[in-house]
């Protein structure tokens, strides 16, 4: 596993909680721990088994909580956080945040008020002319959107 598919998870992670409007603070650790080690020009994967927790946590934004996540997700291809996380909220809504002009806001919103929850959902609630009357999307995203739905 590398550091571009450990960053992923913790990004994906943070999308999560703010659909689930979770504590913004801990939302941030977890992105700006994942723009780090994205970036980072070693592998994760070497130092956790060279120097564990305490060599993680040199990388900026890892602190001791993410440096066991990542020790985790390397041992085990998951962690508890994100196993609990994704049992509480459809992980297809994750889909949606692979649309361009789909953020972690606007999927919320499609989850929340309109029950959006896959792609199939999406495709049908695009189909049907509704996302016009989401607020937050405008006349250039929503034609993003249109067009990236149809590629699916």
């Amino acid at each position: 596993m590398d550091n571009e598919v450990i960053a992923r998870r913790f990004f994906r992670l943070a999308a999560l909680m703010d659909l689930r409007d979770d504590d913004p603070f801990r939302l941030r650790s977890y992105r700006n721990a994942a723009e780090a080690i994205e970036t980072w020009p070693h592998p994760l994967k070497e130092i956790a088994a060279q120097e564990g927790v305490t060599g993680l946590q040199t990388i900026p934004g890892v602190g001791k909580a993410i440096a066991s996540k990542i020790i985790e997700l390397l041992e085990r291809g998951t962690f508890d956080a994100w196993e609990k996380i994704t049992a509480e909220t459809p992980a297809t809504v994750l889909d949606l945040l692979e649309i361009p002009g789909i953020g972690p806001k606007t999927a919320a919103t499609l989850h929340q008020r309109f029950k959006i929850s896959s792609l199939k959902d999406l495709k049908k609630f695009v189909a049907d002319g509704r996302l016009d009357t989401v607020d937050g999307i405008g006349p250039k995203t929503a034609e993003k959107i249109k067009e990236a739905v149809a590629q699916v």
